[in-house]
């Protein structure tokens, strides 16, 4: 797609807008905060417009007990609250509530290739070992919907972990695609941000596996509901090795478990990685934990405490997703209204729209 893409750049008109999203399937976990949320927040004071979603849609991709996910979706709108996201400065809404990501996602559907989707490693790690053909057909085109949903509001950055960078790879393919298919200069070639020394955090008791939500031992990661002494008792019992903390951040090669603690710590300190070891250096773990333990309570316990105060309310957090939502579809609408116009749908029954002049 490389010459494509060089023929077709983001135009000077397409606004700086940033969208991002997580799943509401499973708690929030330290690595939400520090590859996501963190940087969500950050994005947020740099004056561009950032618009954040909470994908139920892709949750279900595989099966979801709807009380839980209904409960899981306002606990994470609650994390993305507590942890700094405000809903009058940003956009925060969940996906279902916005139509425009399913609509474009079947005509991205119907753009995309299926040898794409074949090679998302993602789709294969998730498949791995299983009947494929028993995975759900939305699991499969799960990276299609990624692209409407940033696409929906011609977004030009979004912040993700290095684990979506393919998928982010794939939006650009398909927004060059579909540009050329219809001789138009419409969706913008998006970009990835990927930021931050911690923007894959690792699981506590194996540095070669991302934290996960749905790793089946809670150990493996830190909560955003834990309370302190589950945070201190996680860190403790994380796995290590027996060697003291280097002098150089070369002396953590082939050390996973050791580079992720550091990576964690400069991360909830906001200090790089050499600060981190020249502070530590020589140290056992028996000293760094403990450290670590303190700074990652103090960081993450106010975020606790006001994640829980708004989780007492869940009407008010529906009334904040609504209007979120609302704002969201305002922006998506008139995209979507050309998108059909470009494509040749027929839409006699709604509103005109003012056809794209490509």
């Amino acid at each position: 797609m490389s010459s494509a893409a060089s023929a077709v750049q983001t135009p000077k008109t397409f606004a700086p807008r940033i969208f991002s999203g997580i799943q509401p399937s499973g708690g929030l976990t330290l690595g939400n905060y520090l590859g996501a949320l963190k940087r969500f927040v950050e994005k947020q004071d740099e004056g561009i417009e950032t618009i954040y979603c909470l994908v139920d849609l892709h949750a279900i991709t595989v099966w979801q007990d709807p009380k839980v996910l209904r409960q899981q979706t306002r606990e994470a709108a609650a994390g993305f609250i507590a942890a700094g996201i405000d809903p009058k400065r940003s956009i925060l809404f969940n996906q279902s509530q916005v139509s425009a990501h399913a609509e474009l996602g079947w005509i991205f559907n119907c753009v995309a290739r299926m040898g794409w989707m074949s090679r998302m490693t993602q789709w294969k790690d998730k498949t791995a070992g299983k009947n494929a053909e028993a995975a759900s057909l939305g699991l499969f085109a799960y990276p299609a919907l990624m692209a409407a949903d940033i696409l929906a509001y011609h977004a030009t950055m979004v912040p993700v972990g290095e684990d979506q960078r393919q998928h982010l790879e794939l939006t650009r393919d398909i927004a060059i695609k579909f540009n050329n298919d219809y001789d138009v200069d419409f969706f913008p070639v998006v970009e990835p941000v990927i930021e931050g020394v911690a923007t894959r955090v690792m699981s506590l008791r194996d540095g070669t596996k991302k934290m996960s939500k749905s790793d089946p031992s809670d150990q493996t990661r830190i909560n955003l509901t834990d309370d302190a002494d589950t945070i201190a008792a996680k860190i403790r019992k994380a796995k290590t090795d027996p060697k003291p903390l280097p002098d150089s951040i070369d002396g953590l090669k082939d050390r996973p478990e050791a580079r992720n603690l550091v990576n964690i710590y400069a991360a909830l300190a906001g200090h790089s990685v050499d600060q981190v070891i020249r502070d530590f250096a020589g140290a056992q773990f028996g000293t760094f934990k403990p450290a670590l333990a303190d700074l990652a309570v103090a960081t993450l316990s106010p975020i606790t405490a006001e994640m829980s105060r708004l989780m007492a309310d869940a009407a008010e957090i529906d009334r904040i997703l609504a209007d979120g939502a609302d704002r969201a579809d305002a922006l998506a609408q008139p995209i979507l209204e050309q998108v059909f116009d470009i494509t040749g749908m027929i839409r006699s029954r709604r509103k005109p729209s003012t056809a794209f002049q490509g």
